[in-house]
């Protein structure tokens, strides 16, 4: 049985490629070809599958997820920030999204009793070293309302699966 997505019919050993690198892939020099191994294809048929989805841009890219608490950046919070109609939204979300303590930056749809249209993830590795960040956005972008919601548990983070 053939699955369906965008304008492309996979069987099972190119569903089965997707399903893998839709998770952590292979810790080993030749990741792809470890995919296509243990999917039943090539490593070429693996990477000319990917590379087609790419271009059609089902796949947008291939990154790697980093547990930013394990790593040392124990407070993160997300920030709502509302970029008033005399600024760029774009170019403010451009500017936070340049920063390597940004991991998230999302233009959403703001509301009279919630105003806020743009949205950060700020990671750091103290409370006080987020609220110095936060400042300095809020300077740098002339961006001065923000509300700032810290985490207090993970209480999930997977990525979509869709195979």
């Amino acid at each position: 049985m053939k699955q369906k997505h965008a304008d492309n019919s996979y069987g099972p050993a190119e569903a089965a490629a997707l399903r893998m690198v839709q998770g952590d892939l292979p810790d080993c020099a030749e990741p792809y070809a470890e995919i296509a191994r243990q999917a039943g294809l090539t490593e070429a048929e693996a990477l000319d599958l990917l590379q087609r989805l790419k271009d059609q841009g089902v796949i947008r890219r291939f990154g790697a997820t980093l547990r930013h608490q394990q790593a040392g950046y124990g407070d993160n919070a997300m920030v709502a920030w509302y970029v008033e109609q005399d600024l760029d939204l774009d170019q403010v979300g451009a500017l936070m999204a340049s920063r390597p303590e940004i991991s998230h930056c999302y233009q959403r749809r703001n509301c009279y009793e919630w105003p806020f249209n743009l949205y950060t993830m700020v990671h750091a590795r103290s409370r006080q070293e987020c609220l110095d960040l936060v400042e300095e956005l809020s300077k740098v972008s002339r961006v001065p309302q923000y509300a700032i919601l810290f985490s207090r548990i993970e209480l999930k983070k997977t990525s979509m699966a869709y195979f």
